[in-house]
């Protein structure tokens, strides 16, 4: 029963998993810093459209310039709300893409393992079969 699994066969199994764990890893933090950067872009021009407005709200001084404004707060308020549900799109996408590539990653991980025990499982019922 113990000729079955041998220390070479652990070692590597051992070694493809922590392959494995590096590679899953490094996916990982490539999805980790491709969202940060999305949210990033997306506050840098948040903010530079908000300072705009706010450069323009402090130029109304009398109720029509202000009626006139107006329009222009609701359309910022708009815009960031779907600039903001955008940016929640993309970074959901890319959080499903990367957590299919690790899927894929581990899934061939555990198949080339079961390759490795299997080959030697068989070859051993063979002997004891004949």
């Amino acid at each position: 029963m113990f000729e079955q699994f041998n220390n070479k066969q652990f070692v590597n199994f051992s070694k493809q998993f922590a392959d494995t764990a590096f590679k899953a890893h490094g996916l990982a933090i490539s999805g980790i810093e491709r969202a940060v950067d999305l949210q990033i872009k997306a506050f840098e021009t948040r903010l530079a459209a908000t300072v705009e407005f706010f450069g323009e709200a402090s130029e109304v001084r009398d109720v029509e310039a202000a009626r006139k404004f107006f329009p222009k707060s609701v359309s910022l308020a708009k815009s960031q709300a779907e600039s903001a549900y955008a940016t929640t799109q993309q970074i959901v996408d890319l959080t499903l893409r990367t957590n299919e590539a690790i899927g894929e990653l581990v899934k061939s991980g555990y198949e080339q393992a079961n390759d490795v025990f299997a080959q030697p499982v068989a070859a051993a019922s063979k002997k004891s079969s004949k």
